[in-house]
């Protein structure tokens, strides 16, 4: 049996802390609106965090829970998702991030990219 259209970097973790990293990188982008990070990570969380954004753009009660749900514990970023973020992307229907190439980091020869909202 063939898993076809079944992906994503695995970035050398199992799981747990890989959803969890996933996790702390949309929080992080969400709240600050730029991060600098790996380039596998951005490319890995880019997709994500633009569902957030379409997701919270539609308003209404099930969308600010379904965000909700996919950040607990973060009721700040929830707020400025749903108070700051979504009016500035109201006339835009798709590509609020922008990944910007900045260098290679000096420790392990990794590219790094800055990840933000445009």
């Amino acid at each position: 049996m063939t898993s076809h259209a079944v992906g994503g970097r695995k970035l050398s973790r199992k799981q747990g802390p890989r959803l969890a990293l996933y996790k702390n990188l949309i929080v992080s982008v969400l709240r600050y609106e730029r991060i600098q990070t790996t380039e596998a990570k951005a490319k890995e969380i880019r997709p994500q965090v633009e569902q957030i954004i379409t997701l919270a753009k539609k308003g209404g009660l099930s969308a600010r829970r379904a965000v909700i749900a996919a950040l607990p514990d973060e009721p700040l970023v929830v707020e400025k998702l749903f108070g700051e973020i979504v009016p500035k992307y109201a006339a835009r229907t798709s590509g609020y991030c922008r990944i910007t190439k900045i260098g290679i980091r000096k420790g392990d020869a990794a590219p790094l990219v800055q990840l933000e909202l445009v």
